[in-house]
């Protein structure tokens, strides 16, 4: 039987990000952001660029790789584009395609001098959980459904421990590094943080539903991760003694890692894979019986007092890294593998 062509993510995307082939032209509503348009023409002028996303940076909701409008939100100030590499790898780990891509908008949420770099996530459509015949898959992933994802603002990285301590004036991490995640942190105490940003800034952060989470680390991508078949320790940070594919072992660092150190997804979301593990919003269910069709918080018919996390981390076995995974904890549980990132609520309009 012939082998099914390999998709790499990008292909799965509607829209390139690749500026060199874009420009933008912006078109403003009354009372309704912009929307933000591109066809194939030459590049639009640095200059002119910067100039107008200035001009128009408090009501920029929508960004250069899609066709989508995200919702109206008081939002953060614009700082610049944003420009970073994809790459994706064959099942024994070799990259076998990278791609440099352009991204806005990059904002930053400023507070106490200290930067919180917030990405627009468009909203879609995507199938949730894993299939049957995905390798290192639980039942409680199944079963696997479709779900449609309003554009939000997610933040680019885990929230690190310099983040935590301008907004809460502590630092509870067991790995100190100031540009390392917090960790060691349970669901409450990030929900605090949460409450706490948004009293500082005017602003409504949240935690991620789970579903909002794996659609954001998916990026399109139907893989196991969002790298492809598989993942190595050069691309995130977990027990590199275990493998998933036909990759070799690598390296098992035993420990948190900066954040940003190795290849973001195509939405410019870094560690989504490993490194610590994320708290979602959601109460836990056992499996996706009756799970919302949207992005709303699933409370009802939840495991008390269990919250959910996703992504893996340092100490994890490739299987729990999967954009799929999913675990459950305590809510008042603290542990040096997990902590979290914050998403920027919009009001629907």
């Amino acid at each position: 039987m012939t082998a099914a062509p390999f998709i790499t993510p990008e292909q799965k995307v509607n829209a390139t990000c690749d500026s060199k082939n874009f420009r933008t032209f912006f078109a403003s509503q009354p009372d309704d952001g912009i929307r933000l348009f591109y066809k194939p023409t030459q590049l639009l002028k640095k200059k002119f660029l910067n100039r107008t996303l200035q001009r128009f940076s408090n009501r920029l909701v929508s960004s250069l790789y899609s066709l989508r409008v995200l919702p109206k939100a008081k939002l953060p100030e614009l700082n610049k584009l944003c420009q970073f590499e994809i790459v994706t790898v064959d099942t024994q780990g070799q990259i076998i395609h990278r791609r440099s891509l352009h991204r806005i908008p990059l904002l930053k949420e400023l507070v106490n001098d200290v930067e919180i770099e917030i990405v627009a996530i468009p909203g879609g459509t995507f199938m949730m959980g894993s299939p049957k015949q995905e390798q290192g898959r639980w039942d409680r992933e199944s079963p696997q459904h479709s779900v449609t994802i309003k554009p939000f603002y997610m933040g680019r990285y885990p929230i690190t421990q310099k983040q935590w301590s301008a907004v809460m004036g502590n630092n509870p991490s067991h790995f100190k590094g100031v540009n390392r995640p917090v960790e060691n942190v349970s669901w409450h105490d990030a929900v605090a943080f949460c409450q706490q940003l948004s009293e500082l800034t005017g602003n409504d952060y949240r935690l991620p539903t789970e579903a909002q989470w794996e659609y954001a680390c998916r990026a399109h991508t139907t893989t196991p991760f969002y790298f492809g078949p598989t993942m190595t320790p050069k691309l995130a940070n977990y027990n590199g003694n275990q493998c998933y594919a036909s990759e070799p072992k690598g390296l098992y660092r035993e420990q948190t890692t900066k954040v940003g150190r190795f290849p973001p997804n195509i939405f410019g979301l870094h560690d989504m894979h490993g490194n610590v593990w994320e708290w979602c919003a959601d109460l836990w269910h056992e499996n996706y019986e009756d799970a919302p069709t949207e992005n709303s918080v699933w409370e009802q018919g939840g495991v008390e007092p269990f919250r959910l996390l996703r992504g893996g981390s340092w100490k994890s076995n490739p299987d729990s890294c999967r954009s799929a995974a999913r675990i459950r904890s305590l809510s008042e549980y603290r542990n040096n593998t997990d902590g979290f990132r914050c998403i920027l609520h919009c009001a629907d309009r």
